[in-house]
């Protein structure tokens, strides 16, 4: 009997449906006017619920904020945010004291272990020009031993990232740009110290994957615990083991077996998760994710108390000067300039 290497095929939902240790992946997609002198938009925001804009009037969100777009000064405990950038510009500040700008194929990677709070804002730098943005927010999960360890914060700059180039036997190309795992020998950067992608054995593969027309890409054989999402978010459709996945649905796929995904009749942008499961209970409220209802009422009663390490920032949703460019200040003072 031959094994279907297909589990099963999902239309996109917001946000999309993810698998352990995944938590959470929202694909955000703007198309922000221009800027005004406060770096918010210039253009109207009535008809907006404005502190709670999710309904995409005019092709764009405020979200949380109400002068700039983003998500103003909130709490996480117990899992990782995996932010990928590929238009656009993130000013983040967080409770440790640590800062910076960050866009254009960048990737912030943050720990939020114990508990930090932090912004994600979106300044509309441009005033005689569009500000599209578009990123990813991924959700790792911490296993239990991890949930309190020290919050950590780290950039991949766009430059550093490896990408890779897969040519199939007709020329046609696949572009892998590798935020975590590895393909054909190459490795990408270190995720935090304690993360579950930190340690090879649990295969975290987080990739972005750019296909021409026709082309055909194979993911390798890992394992048979693996857990291995597509989502297809631009383009046609793909096809995999004979079925046709069409843009805007996610198909689960066997981690086992090698599998030959070949590209439709237009340009495709996909993204792949996987990795090893944690195996371990989730219980989820807002911004924490513990394993025990115990431990999410902890949470509150922390932040309560604590307000995990206070805020230094002054305003809820802090952003740097307009001329600012790239860069990430670490809480130890360390400072990473970029152009």
């Amino acid at each position: 009997m031959v094994k279907r290497k297909i589990i099963e095929i999902n239309k996109l939902g917001t946000p999309w449906e993810v698998y352990d240790p995944f938590l959470f992946c929202m694909h955000h997609k703007d198309d922000y006017p221009k800027g005004n002198k406060d770096m918010g938009p210039d253009a109207s925001l009535a008809g907006r619920i404005i502190g709670n804009d999710f309904r995409n009037v005019d092709g764009w969100n405020m979200y949380h904020g109400d002068t700039i777009p983003g998500f103003p000064q909130h709490p996480h405990r117990g899992f990782e945010t995996v932010t990928t950038v590929l238009k656009g510009y993130v000013d983040h500040a967080d409770s440790a004291g640590a800062t910076g700008r960050y866009g254009a194929g960048d990737v912030q990677w943050l720990t939020a272990g114990g508990g930090a709070n932090h912004t994600e804002m979106f300044p509309l730098i441009n005033t005689e020009k569009e500000n599209p943005l578009e990123l990813f927010q991924i959700w790792l999960n911490l296993p239990k031993k991890d949930k309190f360890v020290e919050p950590h914060y780290k950039m991949l700059w766009s430059e550093d990232i490896p990408v890779i180039e897969s040519k199939d036997s007709n020329g046609n190309t696949s572009t892998i740009r590798l935020i975590a795992g590895s393909y054909k020998g190459t490795k990408s950067l270190a995720a935090s110290p304690n993360s579950w992608a930190s340690d090879e054995n649990n295969h975290v593969g987080i990739w972005h994957i750019h296909m021409e027309p026709n082309a055909v890409i194979e993911l390798p054989e890992v394992s048979a615990t693996l857990n291995r999402t597509l989502y297809i978010y631009s383009g046609e459709n793909i096809i995999i083991d004979e079925t046709k996945v069409n843009i805007n649905h996610s198909v689960r796929l066997t981690g086992d077996e090698i599998i030959e995904v070949k590209n439709g009749l237009t340009e495709s942008e996909l993204l792949l998760l996987e990795g090893e499961p944690i195996g371990e209970p989730v219980v989820s409220y807002g911004p924490f994710v513990m394993t025990t209802e115990k431990e999410i009422r902890e949470a509150f009663e922390d932040y309560n108390n604590t307000g995990f390490g206070g805020w230094p920032w002054g305003r809820e949703d802090f952003v740097h000067p307009r001329e600012k460019g790239r860069f990430a200040k670490y809480p130890d003072g360390t400072v990473e300039e970029r152009d």
